[in-house]
C-alpha cells in the first residue's frame, strides 16, 4: 500500500485527504493548526508533527496550501518536506501558486532525487467532498503515470498538460474564466432584478441555452438564497488573479477583463467580504444598482 503524506487541511485539503482514506491509502497528515488534524485522525489517518516528519514516513507527499510562500516554506523551510524526504519520494503540490514558483521549488527538490508535480484543482469544496475535482497536472509523464491512481481518488478528471509549472498555468486560465463567468452572471442577474423580472425565472430560461454554464448552475441557486458561505473564498480567488496578472505581464499578454475582475474582488475585500464565496461578487453589483438579487 502506498504511504501518502498530506499537508494542508483547509476547506479543500480536508475532504481531499478524507477521500484518500476512503480509497484505502495509508495517510499521514499535518497542518500548522493542529485542531484541523483531529477529524482525519478519527477517520484513520496518522498524526504528523511537521513536514519533515510526514515526508520521512511517506512515499508520496501532497501539499494543499494557500499560496507560493506557504508552499516554499512547507517544502524548503526548517523542518520542511525536503529535510525528511528520501530520494525517490514524489511531491505533488496541489496548491494554486505561481508557475515560476513551482519550477523553482521543483529544481530544488530535484537536487535531492525527489520528483515533483504541480497539480492544482478546480471545483471548489463541493467537488472536493464528492471526489470529482478537475486536476491539472504539470511534470514528468512517468511520474504522472505512477500517481494518477492517487489523483483519481480525489478527482474525476485528471489531465497532464505539460512540464512542471504548466498545471498552474492551466489553473490560472481556469480562474480567469471562472471569475469572468461569475461577474457576467452577476451583471445579468442584477439587471434582471432591477428591471422587475424574477432572477430565478431568468435562470431557468437561459440555463439550457448558450449562456448556460457550470458556473451558472453552481452559483445562481446559492445567490438566490443569499448563501455566500465559502466554497472558494473571494480572497483566495484574488490571490489566483494576482498570479494570473503577474504571469500575463511577464509574458506580455494583455488581460484587461481579468484586471477589472481583480478590482471588483479587491473592493469586496476592502468592504470586509473577502471571506465570502466568490459567488459573492454579485454583492458589488447589488450595491451599485441598489437592488438585491434573491429568490
Amino acid at each position: 500500500m502506498t504511504k501518502i503524506g498530506f499537508i494542508g487541511l483547509g476547506i479543500m485539503g480536508r475532504p481531499m485527504a478524507l477521500n484518500l482514506i476512503k480509497a484505502g491509502y495509508d495517510l499521514t497528515v499535518y497542518d500548522i493548526i493542529t485542531e484541523k488534524m483531529e477529524e482525519l485522525i478519527k477517520a484513520g489517518a496518522h498524526r504528523g508533527s511537521s513536514g519533515k516528519d510526514v515526508a520521512s514516513r511517506s512515499e508520496v507527499v501532497i501539499t494543499m496550501l494557500p499560496n507560493s510562500p506557504h508552499v516554499r516554506e512547507a517544502v524548503l523551510g526548517p523542518n520542511g518536506i525536503l529535510e525528511g524526504a528520501l530520494p525517490g519520494t514524489i511531491l505533488i503540490d496541489m496548491s494554486s501558486i505561481a508557475p515560476l514558483a513551482s519550477q523553482e521549488i521543483a529544481a530544488k527538490v530535484r537536487e535531492k532525487g525527489i520528483a515533483m508535480l504541480d497539480a492544482p484543482v478546480s471545483g471548489g469544496e463541493p467537488k472536493a467532498v464528492a471526489g470529482t475535482l478537475a486536476v491539472m497536472v504539470g511534470g514528468p509523464e512517468e511520474t504522472f503515470e505512477r500517481v494518477k491512481g492517487i489523483l483519481l481518488a480525489m478527482g474525476s478528471s485528471v489531465t497532464r498538460v505539460g512540464e512542471i509549472g504548466s498545471g498552474n498555468v492551466t489553473k490560472l486560465a481556469n480562474q480567469i474564466i471562472v471569475a469572468l463567468n461569475i461577474a457576467a452572471m452577476s451583471e445579468a442577474m442584477v439587471l434582471a432584478t432591477k428591471a422587475g423580472v424574477s432572477p430565478e425565472k431568468v435562470f431557468q430560461a437561459i440555463r439550457g441555452g448558450l449562456a448556460g454554464s457550470t458556473v451558472l448552475e453552481a452559483k445562481v441557486p446559492l445567490v438566490l438564497k443569499g448563501n455566500f458561505k465559502p466554497g472558494f473564498r473571494i480572497e483566495l480567488h484574488t490571490k489566483d488573479l494576482a498570479n494570473a496578472l503577474d504571469t500575463a505581464h511577464e509574458l506580455g499578454v494583455p488581460v484587461p477583463l481579468s484586471s477589472v475582475a481583480m478590482e471588483i474582488m479587491q473592493a469586496l475585500k476592502t468592504d470586509g467580504k473577502g471571506g465570502d464565496d466568490h459567488g459573492g461578487i454579485i454583492q458589488f453589483y447589488e450595491q451599485l444598482a441598489k437592488v438585491q438579487v434573491r429568490g
